[in-house]
């Protein structure tokens, strides 16, 4: 058995870890791309300030865009009474401003949260209301207004960025191999150019995989932040859990089918994988398995 704080305070400690070694990692790489190769550093500069751009537009532009990919319609109060009424509440007791209010016609149940803190938004399906009593559907907006209120649209959004730069030095030092880039040796003697060779070989073809499998395991550890938090909240933590158990039961059905208008760039924001589990491997899944997740939840008081 474990208490929410121990939890909370175990997954923090984790994503803070794997945030360090991910920078640490975005240091070397661009460290040793530097030291290693001879050319182009001004259009390594100008793809560095665009990627950088991008991760800033997705910041604070990437909520429109992610409601409108998914078809999200702003929830009518009215209609909607109990599910603002309980999105006001949660957002009252963690002390951030209510999040807007979506609807996304899909009888899948799921939900996800987006923008920054200062101006949240939060989308349900219409699978999820008819799927959860109202314990459960608390427990999955807490899971999704922790996600606000940690700001991990920020957390996410930056090792996005990291992966992105690596990405693209990575393909930067396989484009100038193909086309046989020459490397600086400076004071090194010729014998050193094997090295060179492998070290560049290895930025770029495994660095990138390198920073993928880091990115997902901070998403990972988020998620389990977010129940933590989320039963933290609610001081619930079986209503979360109970909903995990109908979600999983409705993914295993044999005619399952993932969130309609879910994608790779949208599926990390929701609340379960989007996606049918045999579409994604676990290694390379943006969510712990919901086994894992229920049996945490089901040892907290």
């Amino acid at each position: 058995m474990s208490s929410f704080f121990d939890e909370i305070a175990h997954n923090n400690t984790k994503s803070l870890v794997l945030l360090f070694i991910f920078s640490l990692f975005f240091i070397g790489i661009i460290y040793l791309a530097t030291l290693l190769f001879g050319g182009g550093p001004f259009v390594f500069a100008i793809g560095v300030i665009a990627v950088v751009l991008y991760a800033l537009f997705t910041y604070y532009a990437g909520d429109k865009l992610v409601l409108a990919v998914s078809r999200a319609e702003e929830a009518d109060p009215k209609q909607y009474a109990t599910l603002y009424s309980l999105v006001e509440g949660l957002s009252s007791a963690t002390q951030i401003r209510a999040p807007k209010v979506y609807i996304i016609k899909d009888p899948n149940p799921n939900a996800f949260a987006t923008g920054r803190r200062s101006q949240p938004s939060l989308a349900v399906t219409t699978g999820l209301l008819a799927t959860m009593n109202r314990s459960e559907l608390e427990g999955v907006l807490g899971h999704e207004i922790s996600h606000i209120a940690d700001n991990d649209i920020l957390v996410m959004t930056i090792a996005i960025a990291f992966g992105a730069i690596i990405g693209l030095v990575a393909a930067f030092v396989r484009n100038s191999l193909f086309y046989g880039a020459r490397f600086r040796s400076g004071d090194r003697r010729e014998d050193n150019s094997g090295m060179i060779m492998l070290i560049a070989v290895a930025i770029g073809l495994l660095a990138p995989l390198f920073a993928l499998l880091i990115r997902l395991a901070i998403s990972r550890k988020r998620e389990y932040l977010a129940d933590a938090n989320g039963a933290r909240m609610t001081r619930n933590p079986a209503g979360l859990a109970s909903a995990l158990k109908k979600i999983q039961t409705y993914s295993a059905k044999p005619n399952a089918q993932g969130i309609i208008h879910a994608n790779e760039v949208t599926a990390p924001l929701y609340f379960s994988n989007p996606f049918t589990t045999s579409s994604i491997m676990s290694l390379f899944s943006t969510h712990p398995p919901i086994e894992d997740r229920i049996k945490k939840l089901e040892k907290m008081y």
